[in-house]
């Protein structure tokens, strides 16, 4: 078990493994019309975290998935990062997670079932931590392991927060620091220092809690989590949704290594930053050209179970730092940026 590297037995990692937005978006197309459904808050129609459905009592069922190839070595730790990662799309909806149900795929005949009982154990002990059981799942004989989970969540209607709902002059605040694709990447090829080791997967073992707090909060306008397309391509997605723009600060994005330029110099880059940026690069201005390609790889680097992106009225958001230091998240008090209307990108950084 001690010999065990998950990460040798798939070809993607995390939610590095997610197909980029472009090529979504042509799997998603679709002619076909569905039944109206009056009852559904949030569907296909938008490309938010997660499905809402109308319970017809003051609250909502939110319901979403997502599962992944290991990113990590450690069966344990692929696990709680596997259902932090799942469960952070309630939270980012503004909801309270009830319930959880497993999703495994197993190469059997290569790794041993004690493996897998291992990552399941890790499962547990996140949901354990977000207050919610793990019910049930299911289970396929796999070519590569795969693991996450399917959660439901349950919001009052009145607190659900989505992405496509910012407005001009919200301020945008980030809960976790970028990078975790960068050092993930430099761990696979040796090159990660001392004092990193542990940064990326420390922080992917986060639950985004702070999302629950974030719905009752009325100055919070939209809000998503940074995962696979990276924090550009989530922000982006927030301001098309909105009929918006945004402006970055890229000096106020919190990076989780001082040596993230290093490793990006030493081509420690995952593929999924370039399929990212494919989809969407030409939506992004940068003041400084100088800089553009540094930044893209920042901007455009994968993230596994990261942080929230907030988008904040100026009036909350005083209210919003001081529950920011309450729950211990002081490094995500300073804003990254601010919506502002729609402009010839959708992006600007400065």
């Amino acid at each position: 078990m001690e010999d065990i590297k998950l990460t040798q037995y798939s070809h993607g990692a995390g939610c590095g493994c997610k197909i980029s937005p472009k090529i979504l978006d042509e799997i998603l197309h679709s002619n076909f019309s569905m039944p109206d459904n009056d009852r559904l808050i949030v569907g296909n129609h938008s490309k938010d975290d997660a499905a809402v459905y109308d319970l017809h009592n003051g609250k909502a069922l939110i319901s979403t998935t997502d599962f992944f190839m290991p990113i990590v070595d450690d069966p344990y730790n692929f696990g709680r990062i596997a259902s932090a990662n799942a469960i952070s799309d309630v939270y980012a909806m503004g909801g309270d997670p009830i319930m959880a149900i497993a999703i495994l795929g197993w190469p059997i005949n290569i790794l041993s079932p004690l493996v897998a009982r291992r990552v399941i154990e890790g499962s547990r002990s996140i949901c354990r931590e977000a207050g919610i059981p793990l019910a049930g799942g299911h289970s396929i004989d796999s070519p590569e392991p795969i693991f996450g989970l399917a959660v439901n969540g349950l919001v009052d209607i009145k607190n659900l927060k989505q992405n496509n709902t910012a407005q001009r002059g919200d301020l945008l605040l980030l809960t976790k620091k970028i990078g975790v694709g960068i050092l993930t990447t430099a761990e696979k090829k040796n090159l990660l220092k001392k004092g990193d080791e542990s940064l990326a997967a420390e922080q992917m073992m986060q639950l985004n809690k702070i999302g629950a707090i974030m719905g009752k909060i009325d100055g919070v306008h939209a809000m998503t989590d940074v995962t696979g397309f990276g924090l550009m391509g989530h922000l982006i997605e927030m301001v098309e949704g909105s009929g918006m723009s945004a402006k970055i600060n890229f000096s106020a994005v919190p990076l989780i290594s001082d040596r993230l330029v290093e490793y990006i110099e030493m081509g420690s880059v995952p593929g999924g930053t370039n399929r990212n940026w494919d989809s969407y690069g030409h939506k992004v201005h940068f003041g400084n050209i100088q800089h553009r390609v540094l930044q893209k790889n920042i901007l455009a680097d994968p993230q596994t179970s990261g942080g929230l992106l907030i988008a904040v009225s100026k009036d909350a958001l005083q209210d919003v730092i001081e529950q920011l230091k309450h729950y211990g998240l002081s490094d995500s008090i300073t804003p990254i940026g601010e919506i502002a209307a729609s402009e010839d990108f959708a992006v600007s950084v400065y």
